[in-house]
């Protein structure tokens, strides 16, 4: 080995922080170059929205490669050829005597199993998620091998009107049936736990947390940064000032935060009745914009990606039932779940669309900026598949028929993108699992109660 070749699992380190690297021609082996490496890893993502859509203004006209995205699609449009529509598929798992409601069909999205109706927490998913079956199976050489993110913490207690524990709406990956995966809800946690090597219990004892990471690493990269070519030090460069980027938005929201004077002694009775913070209060009950804390979130997921920490995530917008206040959207003076029981009146189903679109955005955020990253000949996106999806097709009437499901990037070359495609009426969304796998030769000859494969997704 060459003096300036460094190994793929090579990471900045410094006291308290540990930072992996982007993929670097110095890390290409001895008689390969980087063009020319085996296919890059495919990595795997699943952003949820709850509470369904507005149908009529959900699927894009004509089918096959030439159609035209729909209104609540139109986000989308820069990105038309790098994504699929797919229709008709339904979750059969989410069909079972005393399923319904949201929580039968959101909390199995990625399991495509009958969950276990309960009031307490001997919850059971049914099986294991689809995404933690990749993690079993590619996330050996990461340093995580899955990460999950979401907008609203865990919710406890019995929702009457259907007789299932709200613990079922705050999880879509499951590592075993019985466990749900925890999810970060917070950037400044998220960020931490990609790149500092403490523990939140420990800041008292460990100072290094008020420092920026890049600072405590910054010896070890300027050392590395001697003897990487010219095209690695852009590309290192570049990585780090996202990282920097990402840190300095979230320091300057936390700055920002003024929610206490907006705290009455009636809203606080209010915060301890409900046992929210001021920040959720705000969040959910106010109508304060969460655009930029959700991009951080998403940002963070693209560093993971980037830097190989995982080629495992999801990422949920809200829970199962969530009533988060979209009234920071022009046009919308509700909150999600209240108006996606819009009763066919088209004034909230108005409102239910344009937070319908508001979701498709951030979608689309992601895949730009996955696109954005250069990988080999492609691109970060050319080697993902990232998938959009809730488990309703309709919260009006709680319909598991034909899901609002997209699927973007190409996976490593293995999809054929910019199609919209109608499957036969209720083909098993575990079908679409089952192809999935198969682009990312993960050896699997069924999933769930799947039938077969979606073959025309295949490139």
């Amino acid at each position: 080995m060459s003096k300036w070749h460094i190994s793929r699992r090579r990471m900045l380190k410094g006291l308290g922080a540990s930072v992996a690297l982007p993929f670097l021609q110095a890390m290409v082996p001895p008689g390969m170059n980087y063009y020319n490496m085996p296919k890059k890893p495919v990595r795997f993502s699943c952003l949820f929205m709850p509470n369904g859509v507005n149908k009529e203004f959900w699927t894009p006209e004509r089918y096959g490669s030439n159609f035209d995205l729909s209104l609540t699609l139109r986000p989308l449009e820069n990105l038309k050829n790098e994504i699929l529509v797919l229709n008709e598929l339904m979750n059969k798992g989410s069909i079972f005597p005393g399923a319904d409601g949201h929580y039968a069909k959101d909390s199995n999205l990625l399991t495509a199993f009958p969950i276990y109706k309960t009031v307490g927490d001997n919850l059971h998913s049914g099986g294991i998620s689809f995404d933690q079956l990749v993690a079993q199976q590619k996330g050996q050489d990461t340093p995580f091998d899955s990460l999950q993110y979401g907008m609203e913490r865990i919710n406890a207690g019995i929702d009457g009107a259907v007789g299932f524990t709200r613990l079922y709406g705050s999880a879509i990956s499951w590592k075993t049936p019985t466990m749900p995966c925890t999810k970060e809800i917070e950037p400044r946690m998220a960020f931490d736990r990609l790149f500092r090597t403490f523990l939140p219990d420990n800041k008292k004892k460990d100072q290094t947390w008020k420092q920026s990471v890049l600072d405590l690493v910054k010896e070890d990269a300027d050392d590395l940064q001697r003897i990487l070519g010219r095209a690695d030090q852009d590309k290192l460069e570049e990585y780090m000032e996202s990282i920097r980027s990402v840190e300095r938005r979230i320091s300057d929201q936390e700055r920002n935060k003024a929610f206490a004077d907006q705290i009455t002694p009636e809203i606080q009775k209010e915060l301890i009745h409900l046992n929210l913070r001021i920040e959720e209060f705000n969040e959910t009950h106010v109508g304060v914009d969460i655009t930029e804390k959700t991009r951080q979130m998403l940002d963070i997921m693209t560093l993971a990606f980037w830097s190989d920490a995982t080629r495992v995530t999801t990422f949920m917008f809200g829970n199962s039932v969530s009533n988060r206040n979209f009234s920071f959207l022009p046009g919308v003076s509700g909150s999600h779940h209240q108006l996606s029981h819009h009763q066919n009146n088209p004034a909230q189903l108005e409102e239910y669309r344009i937070i319908n679109e508001w979701h498709v955005d951030q979608y689309a955020y992601f895949l730009e900026r996955l696109r954005s990253i250069p990988e080999g000949d492609g691109n970060l996106l050319d080697n993902s598949i990232v998938m959009f999806a809730s488990g309703l097709r309709d919260g009006n009437s709680h319909s598991p028929y034909n899901l609002p499901v997209l699927v973007g990037g190409k996976g490593g070359g293995g999809l054929k993108t910019g199609q919209n495609l109608q499957f036969k009426k209720e083909t098993p969304l575990s079908n679409l699992y089952l192809s999935m796998a198969h682009v990312m030769d993960m050896p699997m000859e069924c999933f769930a109660d799947s039938t077969g494969e979606l073959c025309e997704i295949y490139a």
